[in-house]
């Protein structure tokens, strides 16, 4: 790894990073071309090719830095708002841990968007599936509501709907696995990585809602990350700040990170 790349950091405007993630999407960063108009390309990243009709790759990723991170919460009531849930139906939620010299730790917890999700393994229907760019997504047509996903889930990430979602626009008739607006009753629900967002170049809505500017979004392929204000190398970012993942020992390959707090020893018990 080349050390002068070390510590690549540099401060973004909101206007900034849409450029960015735009160019990431299309391919323009890596490559070395010249920045694309969202606006004018938006077909191109409809069906995930760049202007030369390349099919671009992405492996998306999120990190936490836990020592920054004070519960404020807003992350958990920006994705309610997004995604039209109930108040308690949050797909990120915020735990309070203590590390091993009982200093309080603020935990937020998406899904983990597991590589080898035990999820996608058990749904008998095939409701719950993979994406090429590493996000688990679930097809409300599909699902039938009998909860094996949530029992196979080790890190308690998804939701029962068990009432008739709060009222959407109108104009929000037909959920999708990428955008599950209105949830149906009877179904699961889970966080999805705001995947309508990130691949047209918009943070995801914790991301954004993040007033201490904890939660970074990354590509493993760029090798980049950001939280909309800073921007680093995801390889560099991790490794230097001993990140980690939950449950590392099930080998389902969490795509979620977290930078330790206060200390390196936590107990996950969700």
């Amino acid at each position: 790894m080349n050390k002068d790349d070390n510590n690549i950091k540099k401060r973004f405007s909101r206007r900034q990073f849409i450029k960015w993630i735009g160019a990431l999407l299309f391919g323009s960063a890596i490559a070395g071309g010249v920045g694309v108009n969202l606006l004018r390309d938006k077909v191109a990243a409809l069906n995930e090719e760049d202007k030369d009709g390349n099919k671009i790759e992405r492996q998306w990723v999120m990190v936490f830095d836990l020592r920054l991170c004070d519960g404020c919460l807003r992350c958990s009531e920006a994705c309610v708002k997004e995604h039209y849930l109930h108040k308690d139906q949050s797909w990120i939620k915020v735990f309070e841990t203590t590390d091993h010299l009982g200093t309080k730790v603020q935990w937020p917890k998406p899904c983990m968007q597991c590589e080898n999700a035990p999820c996608v393994r058990v749904c008998p229907v095939h409701a719950t599936y993979k994406t090429d760019d590493g996000v688990t997504l679930i097809n409300p047509d599909k699902c039938i509501g009998c909860r094996m996903c949530m029992a196979a889930c080790p890190y308690n990430a998804r939701t029962f709907n068990w009432d008739d979602p709060p009222p959407a626009p109108a104009t929000f008739t037909k959920p999708s696995p990428e955008y599950p607006v209105p949830q149906i009753k009877g179904t699961v629900g889970k966080c999805e990585f705001c995947v309508h967002n990130i691949r047209f170049g918009k943070l995801p809505e914790c991301v954004k809602a993040c007033v201490m500017e904890v939660i970074f979004v990354g590509d493993r392929i760029s090798d980049l990350a950001t939280n909309g204000i800073k921007t680093v190398k995801l390889s560099d970012f991790i490794v230097d700040n001993d990140a980690f993942r939950l449950k590392e020992e099930l080998n389902t390959e969490p795509r979620v990170y977290y930078i330790p707090g206060h200390g390196q020893d936590y107990t996950y018990d969700d």
